[in-house]
């Protein structure tokens, strides 16, 4: 389980085919402190750690499979790219954005953008099996970053962006265009499967 909350910027270093697909990503965080195995939330999928190492940066490795890569933005990774991160949440951490389990749903597009002051007012689309999860006021998680969601009007959703936001994570570098990784709210979810049996 993660918050949504960003920790760190990391940046795909390496990404090689073997059978799946591997990724080598540095980051800021201490390896030393991370295990073999454990869960850390890349642009918000989540993604297991298989290797790590010091050199020349801090870095660890993540194998992902072929339905993740398909299900997920993960296939437009290129070297270079920077990446939101955000390892697992530990009893006792604070829950400062809301539950994101790294499980993404599907991709939403960016389709406008504008300045509103100091901030940026994204309009992103929903993939229509999704869109009727999404409400305002609610949140959503988009690239590993626990968002709420200003306006909706059919698949089209917007999120603004204060400067904050942009700075910590990787928002500052968005672009009409971009494919971005979605999860909708687990609460959300439950209260649908409900209705559906109401």
């Amino acid at each position: 389980m993660f918050t949504g909350i960003v920790t760190d910027i990391g940046q795909v270093l390496e990404l090689d085919q073997r059978g799946d697909l591997r990724a080598r990503i540095g980051t800021g965080y201490d390896v030393a402190g991370i295990e073999i195995g454990a869960s850390i939330a890349c642009n918000g999928v989540c993604l297991t750690v298989i290797a790590l190492g010091r050199a020349p940066q801090n870095w660890f490795d993540v194998q992902i499979s072929a339905e993740t890569v398909g299900a997920t933005n993960v296939g437009g990774w290129r070297v270079g790219k920077r990446l939101n991160l955000e390892r697992a949440l530990k009893v006792g951490d604070e829950l400062g954005g809301h539950i994101v389990s790294g499980h993404v749903d599907g991709v939403a597009e960016v389709v406008a953008m504008r300045d509103e002051g100091d901030s940026t007012r994204v309009t992103f689309r929903a993939p229509e099996a999704l869109a009727r999860f999404i409400a305002p006021k609610g949140s959503v998680a988009l690239d590993g970053t626990s968002l709420t969601v200003n306006e909706v009007a059919g698949r089209d959703f917007g999120i603004n962006f204060i400067p904050h936001t942009k700075t910590a994570t990787t928002w500052g570098e968005v672009a009409v265009g971009d494919l971005i990784n979605i999860e909708i709210d687990t609460m959300a979810r439950y209260v649908a499967r409900l209705q559906d049996y109401a």
